[in-house]
């Protein structure tokens, strides 16, 4: 990868040396492989520019997004438009995190190219890359750790064998839970196979 092809892709030069060491490191060593990994990470982050998922909600917006934790909009509106504690109610007692008076659900809420989220996911990517996420979870929305962590989690759920096989639609699931944006995904994925390839 140069800087020139990333200019290409309208990302940043500054995430040159991110991306390279992610890719050496979690075997992200093919065309096919970079342009899918490129692809997803672009699109969830809008293009290499956001690094912290957005929990500013409306009322309304957070009855629709998860309605088995906020089944009316009177119950959501003590929530509406406060990240820190709609992360605390929707993250609470899972992926490792504690109850919302925890406040282990914004501590961990997601940071990085593909949003790690969760204390289980944050010790597990912090492990993996010799460095401490859980006392200092915001490391992962730095442009190294943002690109590591997704490094991780793509070599981790078996990303590069699915982008091998143009499994574009299974590397979405795997990474969104469903298909949302898989447009975009697409798109982003082939201009980034025609720039490297």
């Amino acid at each position: 990868m140069t800087e020139e092809q990333l200019d290409e892709l309208k990302i940043d030069r500054n995430w040159l040396q991110p991306l390279v060491e992610a890719f050496q490191r979690f075997d992200i060593n093919t065309p096919a492989r970079q342009a899918a990994f490129i692809g997803q990470c672009a699109h969830e982050s809008g293009n290499f520019k956001t690094l912290q998922e957005n929990l500013n909600y409306s009322a309304e917006s957070l009855c629709r997004v998860w309605p088995g934790r906020f089944p009316h909009v009177d119950m959501a509106q003590e929530y509406a438009r406060n990240p820190s504690k709609i992360a605390n109610k929707v993250y609470a007692a899972r992926i490792g995190n504690g109850d919302e008076a925890s406040g282990d659900g914004w501590r961990y809420h997601g940071r990085g190219l593909i949003q790690l989220t969760g204390k289980d996911n944050y010790r597990r990517a912090g492990e993996a890359l010799g460095v401490d996420l859980l006392s200092d979870p915001n490391k992962a929305a730095e442009p190294e750790y943002a690109c590591l962590t997704a490094g991780w989690y793509w070599k981790t759920h078996g990303l590069n064998e699915l982008a091998d096989q143009r499994e574009y639609e299974a590397i979405t699931r795997k990474i969104n839970g469903g298909l949302i944006g898989l447009e975009d995904r697409l798109a982003k994925t082939d201009h980034a196979m025609q720039v490297l390839a």
